[in-house]
């Protein structure tokens, strides 16, 4: 197998151990992001934490943004100034904002994949790095949101 296949492949796994399937990498078993949201109703995913009034739809919202800016990025779709201020505006939600908020998630993941998948040649502008870059800020947030979850 060539090491381009290798690097997409190994990548793949360790994003989709964050968001959806344990593989034995880094997590334990079921507390993927994915799994670890289904468990959370949209009260318990409003509860501010802290002196920063965190709350775990903050987290899945800046989340979602940060994927799609990412890639924006790593293509060079975007080339200005993020404000980031913008991912972080959401706090509360209700039961079918949540729902919502968590299937956008899964759409920008799924999307994401899809962008690796289709990545051929692993040299071209800041790919590597760009999503070494998603791969830690997402289990960054997903410590973060079974860390709140646990408060």
């Amino acid at each position: 197998m060539k090491l381009d296949q290798i690097v997409k492949t190994e990548l793949l796994k360790i994003l989709e151990e964050t968001f959806s399937k344990h593989h034995g990498i880094y997590t334990n078993r079921n507390t993927s992001l994915f799994e670890t949201l289904e468990a959370i109703s949209a009260e318990a995913a409003s509860v501010e934490h802290g002196a920063e009034r965190e709350t775990i739809a903050g987290h899945v919202f800046h989340v979602k943004f940060y994927l799609i800016v990412a890639q924006e990025y790593i293509t060079n779709v975007r080339t200005g100034k993020t404000d980031w201020d913008l991912s972080w505006v959401v706090k509360g939600v209700t039961e079918t904002q949540w729902a919502e908020l968590k299937e956008q998630l899964r759409g920008e993941y799924r999307n994401l994949v899809s962008f690796i998948e289709g990545i051929e040649d692993w040299e071209k502008e800041d790919y590597f790095a760009g999503i070494l870059g998603i791969v830690a800020h997402n289990a960054f947030h997903l410590g973060a949101v079974r860390e709140l979850n646990s408060v």
